[in-house]
């Protein structure tokens, strides 16, 4: 796809304030210059590496913005980019908000900020060109379709790209040796938090906060999840067990127990559940 010729294109929809996505901004820059903003942006603001590279810094971490490579950040995050070693660095640029900007993140399971990854051929990879030439030909007067075309990028983005939030990262490593613990005890009935945070040897509080920054849940939801998926293992798997040995096998204390708890999570009964599969 040909390059945009201007570097920037901002979009104002008017009559539209309540659009699920608003688009303020998107644009092509063949130059990046340096940027520095203390106080952060406004809105989403996403950037993505066209040709060379750049240095990012946001909060405390800094990341290489190379080809195929690209990082959302939340409103107001400070943040500050320029090239890299003085290379030539081309960048596309989307920011945005709206009454569900949020929502739609969270359901594309995208946490920012999140930096991301993928291959020469991914399906969003032309979309940005592709919105600017459309915005260009002035066919989006109430901005309709520019909303509907971010929405696609971001669920193409969140289905393609290979998300990597530096924290997030980190906070995995530390938790890989409880998650490999977990694996192999989740069938004892009796964990409880305390016993979770001994496994890493920090506080029950400490462990409850890096779950929630990496997976949006407790450590004990967490646990339960787990039960919940190998509960469904073998109730697809072994059809000779019995409810009531597979709810003691996961570590429900008894049948009902498990039952309500099943159906909380998948709508439907373990018996429900069996016969399905």
């Amino acid at each position: 796809m040909q390059m945009p010729a201007y570097r920037r294109f901002v979009f104002s929809p008017s009559g539209n304030p309540h659009l699920p996505l608003l688009v303020e901004s998107i644009g092509y820059n063949p130059n990046q210059e340096k940027v520095s903003r203390p106080e952060g942006y406004p809105c989403y603001h996403w950037i993505q590496t066209e040709t060379g590279e750049g240095m990012l810094t946001y909060g405390n971490e800094s990341v290489l913005l190379e080809a195929q490579t690209g990082l959302l950040l939340p409103p107001g995050m400070p943040h500050a980019y320029e090239a890299s070693d003085g290379k030539g660095w081309s960048t596309y640029y989307l920011t945005f908000g709206g009454e569900a900007a949020s929502h739609i993140l969270s359901a594309f399971a995208i946490r920012e900020p999140a930096f991301f990854r993928w291959e020469p051929d991914s399906p969003h990879t032309p979309l940005l060109g592709a919105m600017l030439e459309r915005l260009d030909r002035g066919n989006d007067p109430f901005g309709l379709e520019i909303s509907s075309d971010t929405y696609r990028f971001l669920g193409l983005l969140g289905k393609f790209g290979q998300a990597s939030s530096i924290s997030v990262t980190r906070n995995m490593e530390k938790l890989e040796p409880l998650l490999r613990w977990m694996g192999i005890h989740y069938g004892n009935p009796d964990i409880g938090l305390d016993t979770l945070a001994e496994v890493l040897g920090i506080s029950g509080r400490h462990l409850s906060k890096l779950f929630r920054l990496t997976f949006g849940l407790s450590p004990y939801a967490y646990l339960v999840q787990m039960r919940i998926h190998k509960a469904k293992e073998r109730l697809a798997g072994s059809t000779d067990s019995t409810v009531t040995s597979i709810a003691e096998e996961t570590g429900f204390r008894d049948a009902s127990h498990f039952v309500a708890t099943f159906r909380k999570h998948t709508g439907m009964t373990p018996q429900q559940f069996r016969k399905l599969h």
